[in-house]
């Protein structure tokens, strides 16, 4: 009886031990998490990105002062959930039916695309260029991985019909999280004056990129980077209204048939080049793959601007008249 009474005692101990370290380990992960949710969601500067503007000497400089030299338009929305949202809209010189929506990347806002809008603008499109919401003069507090954005997305595209009319010819690119939203939004059924689609240093899936930028930011292995960042997605269920399930680009691809073109750094060590090739395989419309040598994360239009702008144009004029 003796012998029982030491062994139960001992198994209690025991039990006690393994609920104490599991309960610690889960408050851990739960506070790890509740900080990358943080980081990675909610609105504030972000440190650790670069790229927001285009210093003096730089190249495309000279593109982003065009940009900023031009006459604009303000535009405003209300998203579906009430978040106010602002796009800096600039006419063709010439009137044209021809639209190019640009969407900005992660903690950044319109102005880090300029370069992008003097291209489209200087090809003799319209261009609309808003602030992401949770980024520069919209409103939000939760960044949405694309997901959240595309959804915004598809009303700036309802208004650029209703201000320039039903014959509206639209192509929408983005770069880094705009290029998620980008390849998002073409699984969406945008309305059928969206022809083409451009997407530059996209990523496939939003777990993916945080398991990547948990190793290369913090040194997190894998093993330990998945629970964490699952957690991190039931807080963004629970508060920022959705999953990172919803925002895997590459899914949404799945049911596009609409003509892409995939732009990527083959030196992009922030969304690694590798997802370009699982993003290309998804879609199922007509296709292009450019990979710019050199280039890292956002930076192949300014690794080979000829080239690039002759690529992009080449593109477009197949689906643009």
């Amino acid at each position: 009886m003796v012998k029982q009474k030491r062994k139960w005692s001992l198994t209690r101990k025991i039990i006690t031990v393994l609920i104490s370290v599991l309960l610690v380990f889960t408050i851990a992960v739960a506070g790890v998490s509740y900080y990358f949710f943080t980081v990675a969601e909610v609105r504030a500067d972000k440190a650790f990105i670069s790229g927001k503007s285009i210093a003096k000497g730089q190249p495309l400089y000279a593109e982003q002062q065009t940009w900023l030299h031009y006459p604009t338009q303000t535009w405003n929305l209300t998203a579906k959930d009430g978040t106010k949202l602002v796009g800096n809209y600039v006419a063709a010189t010439k009137k044209t039916n021809k639209t190019v929506i640009v969407i900005h990347g992660f903690g950044v806002d319109h102005v880090a695309m300029a370069p992008y809008g003097t291209m489209f603008h200087e090809m003799g499109y319209n261009v609309l260029m808003p602030d992401n919401r949770a980024a520069g003069k919209s409103g939000g507090k939760y960044i949405g991985f694309g997901y959240l954005e595309a959804k915004d997305y598809l009303e700036w595209i309802n208004q650029v019909i209703a201000r320039n009319g039903q014959q509206s010819q639209i192509v929408v690119m983005g770069a880094s999280l705009g290029g998620a939203t980008t390849m998002t939004l073409s699984g969406m059924n945008p309305p059928k004056q969206v022809k083409a689609y451009i997407e530059d240093a996209g990523y496939s899936s939003t777990y993916d990129e945080l398991y990547h930028e948990a190793a290369d930011l913090y040194g997190i292995p894998l093993p330990i980077a998945k629970p964490i960042v699952h957690v991190v997605s039931w807080y963004s269920n629970l508060i920022a209204g959705y999953s990172y399930e919803q925002a895997t680009a590459v899914n949404y691809l799945q049911h596009n048939t609409r003509p892409m073109m995939f732009i990527h750094g083959a030196k992009d060590d922030f969304v690694p080049t590798k997802f370009v090739y699982r993003n290309y395989k998804a879609t199922k419309g007509p296709k292009t793959l450019y990979v710019v040598p050199r280039a890292a994360h956002v930076a192949s239009y300014a690794t080979n601007y000829q080239q690039y702008e002759q690529k992009v144009a080449k593109f477009l004029n197949q689906y643009f008249h």
